[in-house]
């Protein structure tokens, strides 16, 4: 296709030049870009479709140079991107030379935060629009030059906590304030709970044309006692004839207009030239379809939210991405860890029927689908409330089940405290299933699942494992339901389960003991993997060859680690090098060397190799893990180091004082 709009775009002022009647061209061109790149790279497809015409209508209004555009979750930013002069990026999505798949400061200054988690976007913004008040530069009818802002959420993502404590501060505010509800009866997977069927029933009963509503009682709620006339003065006349009286967030003080549809340009611009003269909070509900513009996804929005790269079958023209009777592939790359916790966990709930589950609006990510459908009365998606779900899975456990929650380890970091209060205070076993732990590529920064040890270490009694490979993973499942004490969780990477042990015997996890997959007789070095690290550890050992003698085990556990192991190996005077893809603050070598400290033991003797001390961005795993040491080579070349110091002669303190003048090292 000919991007002959797209391509004269490189800052917003370049669309307001666009006539109205072209925006639906530029918008099939924007849509043509965003497939025909995730279909070769992967990414967020679906949810960056439904919002092409919301995206182009907010910019040609409001000014995003200067006024204040904050997303939630961020995986519907690619639109706004490809309008804010980053169409040459496109083409290295989710790489590290190219464009993030996310909201990224460091990208544009359009972007306002790094983005990753539901239900931010009206906190922040409110921490903005109170900001620009006191530095005097917010907008109002008084200072029509200073800064309007805009805040976007989706239906299911205004559910979260986060977002109704957002709510119930923004209608405090006195001045302009915009929260645009993008409704498209979608999360991740189709949203859940009550106020997910609130919407249901607002679809059903508000037309999208236009319709009078006598809002007698919403000036009661409005700040400051407004008249209804004063109201109506205040708003243009589509939004008076939009207002949707006892609304959900009226509740909050907020005047709510809609819904509308939101793939109507020209409706939607005007609506958004009336919400930036509106002086007090507002919602514009703007209903959406997710997938728009390919049925393909449009059908399947589930599947095609964020695919791997995929195939147009059958498609001659490249400029026709869908025509009719053509199919869609998306290409596999192996069994995933994800699919074998599905399997996994079902099989686990069909030997042990006091076994439940649930996840947070990622059943299909989390692979809670099978398990779902096999027993829909023992599952449960509580939609995107990891804190509830949690604190359900501590009631659930309090009545005598055994209660299993999957989610991704970036997102258990918003359920800790009820981890640590509801749960490991308590001393219930609720057990946690980890997705995405460690380094999850074209996600980057904002997914990186690298806290997960660190948080739940230090709670009295948890018990947390990882897996190396599918044998492993069910093993520990098996461990979870049956460990009582507390707290429990498996923790492995979004990636392909290897076979390399898949003709061997599993042995069962046993409470602080690591496994032996491979020991030498008088070992020079003893490397100590935490999950799919022993794998890569088994790598370093053929990368040293016979240089030195070389154990490897699989930890098996970051809390307790074997001690009996550790005793041995540094009693012996063995070196041992702990890897994992985790942070080291905090993290499984941490862990062993606080053993070594209690123990007695010389923790000299031990080298803690783990994500570095910084932030790691978009690209492969594997990119990702050579940048922070973790490659193998890497790991080889500094096992090296370690054992060639220790073979160095000790100086004498003179002698070595005389060395280090003479630059010896």
């Amino acid at each position: 296709m000919d991007l002959e709009l797209l391509a004269g775009i490189r800052t917003p002022q370049d669309l307001k030049r666009i006539p109205i009647e072209r925006l639906p061209e530029l918008a099939a061109e924007i849509r043509w870009a965003i497939c025909n790149q995730i279909r070769k790279s992967g990414g967020h497809l679906a949810p960056n479709l439904g919002v092409v015409e919301l995206t182009i209508a907010m910019h040609y209004v409001f000014d995003f140079g200067h006024d204040r555009l904050l997303f939630d979750v961020g995986h519907q930013c690619y639109p706004h991107k490809l309008l804010t002069g980053r169409l040459g990026m496109l083409e290295g999505l989710r790489t590290r030379s190219g464009m993030s798949g996310f909201p990224e400061p460091r990208e544009s200054d359009f972007d306002l935060f790094a983005v990753g988690h539901a239900g931010t976007a009206i906190s922040t913004a409110v921490g903005m629009a109170r900001g620009d008040t006191l530095n005097g530069e917010g907008w109002s009818e008084e200072s029509t030059d200073g800064r309007r802002v805009v805040s976007i959420i989706g239906d299911a993502s205004i559910v979260n906590g986060l977002a109704m404590e957002g709510l119930n501060n923004a209608g405090t505010l006195g001045r302009q304030f915009l929260v645009v509800l993008n409704d498209n009866g979608m999360s991740i997977a189709k949203p859940q709970g009550a106020v997910a069927a609130y919407f249901d029933r607002v679809r059903l009963s508000n037309s999208y044309g236009g319709f009078k509503k006598a809002a007698k009682e919403i000036a009661k709620h409005i700040p400051g006692g407004e008249t209804l006339s004063d109201l109506y003065h205040r708003m243009g006349e589509m939004s008076k004839a939009l207002i949707s009286e006892d609304t959900w967030f009226e509740k909050f003080n907020i005047v709510t207009v809609g819904p509308v549809d939101g793939h109507d340009i020209p409706t939607l611009i005007d609506l958004f030239n009336e919400a930036a003269r509106f002086d007090r909070p507002m919602v514009l509900h703007v209903k959406t379809v997710k997938g728009k513009g390919y049925t393909f996804a449009e059908g399947d929005a589930t599947a095609f939210h964020s695919p791997g790269a995929f195939e147009v079958v059958d498609t001659p023209d490249d400029d026709n991405l869908e025509r009719e009777g053509c199919r869609v592939e998306i290409k596999k790359s192996g069994r995933s860890f994800t699919a074998a916790f599905a399997d996994g966990l079902t099989d686990l709930m069909a030997r042990d029927e006091k076994v439940v589950a649930c996840t947070a609006a990622m059943p299909d990510g989390t692979g809670l689908t099978k398990a779902m459908r096999t027993y829909p009365d023992r599952t449960w998606d509580t939609g995107i409330c990891e804190s509830h779900a949690m604190d359900m899975m501590a009631g659930m456990a309090k009545t005598g089940l055994k209660p299993f929650f999957a989610v991704y380890s970036t997102f258990l970091q918003r359920a800790f405290d009820q981890a640590f209060q509801e749960v490991a205070l308590q001393g219930l076993a609720v057990r946690l299933c980890l997705d995405r732990a460690g380094f999850v590529g074209g996600d980057g920064a904002v997914h990186h699942g690298f806290c997960d040890i660190s948080l739940l270490a230090p709670l009295p009694k948890a018990a947390i494992t990882a897996a190396m490979d599918e044998p492993s993973l069910l093993a520990a499942l098996d461990f979870m339901a049956g460990y009582d004490a507390g707290l429990s969780a498996v923790r492995y990477p979004r990636d392909n389960v290897s076979d390399l042990f898949a003709d061997q015997p599993c042995p069962p996890f046993e409470l602080g003991k690591a496994r032996a997959l491979v020991t030498a007789a008088d070992p020079d070095v003893a490397i100590l993997g935490f999950g799919v690290m022993a794998l890569t550890g088994m790598d370093v050992k053929t990368e040293l060859g016979d240089e030195y003698s070389t154990s490897v085990y699989d930890a098996r556990f970051a809390k307790p680690v074997d001690e009996t192991l550790l005793t041995e190996l540094i009693t012996a005077g063995v070196q041992v090098v702990t890897i994992e893809d985790h942070t080291v603050k905090g993290g499984f070598g941490t862990q062993v060397l606080e053993a070594c400290n209690r123990l007695g033991l010389d923790s000299r003797k031990v080298t803690v190799l783990g994500m570095a001390d910084d932030w790691v961005y978009q690209g492969g795993r594997g990119e990702q893990l050579a940048e922070v040491g973790l490659d193998v080579i890497s790991i080889a070349r500094r096992i090296r180091e370690v054992l060639a110091a220790e073979e160095a002669p000790t100086l004498p303190a003179a002698s070595a004082k005389s060395a280090k003048q003479t630059g010896v090292r």
